[in-house]
């Protein structure tokens, strides 16, 4: 298991993946039984392998069995063995992939800062990169929760150096755990900051008085009325209200999970149709469903194009004749089914909001699960390998060596 860690690259994995599919099929074994028993169990985290990876939660089995659980397996290898004892044409192909992958890979840290306004509404910076992961949603998401401003009044900032001057930018999917955690303590910071204005405005003792998150009202505990609204605190603060923090976590985290592709192959022709997909992506603490599940989505179509059209090719000159977009196959929707995501959380305690990276998941355990697939479908008629990209010609030649 420690080397399905791969460097989170899915041709790794994929390679991995055959490794252990072959192993199986050579052992009379159900490949999944084979990963079972290697998995580490959660009770041995956190756990620093031999490599020198520090691992800090994983429930890698009940990852698959989810993921068996929600493609109906054993029904699948009945369908499976069927067409295969009538000999059809369209043969039934399941392909399983199990990973581990490294998210925030240097351990790096992020920054944050939190800015009341007048009018009660907050301003979140951060040093992420925001370029269509969602950001503007999470942080305002995280600042709401703390504050109890609603997320329509908080204004997301990032990528000026005039306005925010220091960050580490987006990469190794990053940006929630870091950053997300920075924008939080920056809200704890500034909530702290303001429970000592408000204290003065209440003639209370600071340490009476307390934040009402639902309503974004601070009063003395135990006594909702009078209060105070961010907005009086504000106007009342003859400086800005604004806190910032920076967070740097103990090390990596590492997401995981296991997918389960259905294909369909015409023995005849080599074409592969993917039927179904499914994805039990786990990256710890889930904020925003519908956010993992478009990142995952969008992973998914790329490892399934990878592991089924996408190739750069070269002349015996050394030339490339896939140089634009009129010869390099991609993906379109006709391709693609409709993924079936299976939550699952298991936080990490390396840092306070429980978050690992999703960014790279889908693409990870796509491209073995549908390679693995399609030798599947064919194993039975003597084919063992297929390089990637599994396109029909090389799915039609693999077959054609073995009549």
């Amino acid at each position: 298991m420690e080397a399905y860690r791969g460097a989170g690259r899915p041709e790794a994995t994929a390679a991995i993946e055959r490794t252990i599919e072959m192993f199986a099929q050579a052992c009379g074994l159900d490949s999944t039984e084979v990963r079972r028993k290697n998995y580490i169990k959660p009770s041995a985290f956190p756990l620093t392998t031999s490599m020198g990876a520090a691992y800090d939660s994983g429930e890698y089995e009940k990852a698959l069995d989810m993921a068996l659980s929600a493609s109906g397996y054993q029904a699948l290898r009945v369908e499976q063995k069927a067409r295969r004892d009538r000999g059809d044409v369209v043969q039934l192909g399941i392909g399983v992939a199990s990973y581990v992958e490294t998210t925030n890979p240097m351990g790096s840290g992020e920054y944050g800062a939190v800015e009341i306004t007048n009018d009660g509404g907050a301003i979140v910076r951060t040093g992420s990169s925001s370029h269509g992961q969602g950001h503007h949603t999470s942080w305002a998401m995280i600042v709401s929760q703390k504050t109890g401003i609603p997320m329509d009044k908080i204004e997301f900032r990032f990528g000026d150096t005039d306005d925010i001057e220091r960050g580490n930018g987006t990469g190794g999917s990053r940006s929630l755990q870091v950053g997300g955690t920075a924008a939080q303590m920056a809200a704890e910071n500034v909530i702290e900051i303001a429970r000592q204005k408000a204290a003065d405005l209440l003639e209370a003792a600071p340490e009476d008085v307390v934040l009402d998150a639902a309503t974004g009202a601070f009063h003395v505990v135990g006594s909702p009325r009078p209060s105070k609204t961010w907005a009086e605190i504000a106007i009342a603060s003859p400086v800005a209200l604004f806190a910032e923090a920076d967070f740097t976590p103990e090390g990596a985290t590492f997401p995981f999970g296991t997918h389960v592709s259905v294909v369909e192959v015409d023995t005849e022709t080599g074409s592969v149709a993917i039927v179904r997909h499914i994805a039990c992506d786990d990256a710890g603490t889930i904020l925003n469903p519908l956010i993992v599940d478009g990142q995952v989505h969008g992973g998914v179509a790329q490892g399934i194009a990878q592991a089924l059209l996408e190739e750069v090719r070269y002349d015996d000159g050394g030339n490339p004749i896939t140089s634009n977009l009129a010869d390099y196959a991609f993906i379109s929707a006709a391709e693609l089914p409709s993924f079936e995501r299976v939550p699952m959380e298991t936080p990490t305690p390396r840092n306070p909001l429980g978050a690992k990276g999703i960014g790279e998941a889908g693409t990870i355990g796509a491209t073995p699960a549908v390679q693995n697939a399609v030798i599947d479908a064919v194993h039975h008629l003597g084919v063992q390998h297929i390089d990637m990209p599994c396109t029909a010609n090389r799915v039609w030649a693999a077959l054609q060596s073995m009549r």
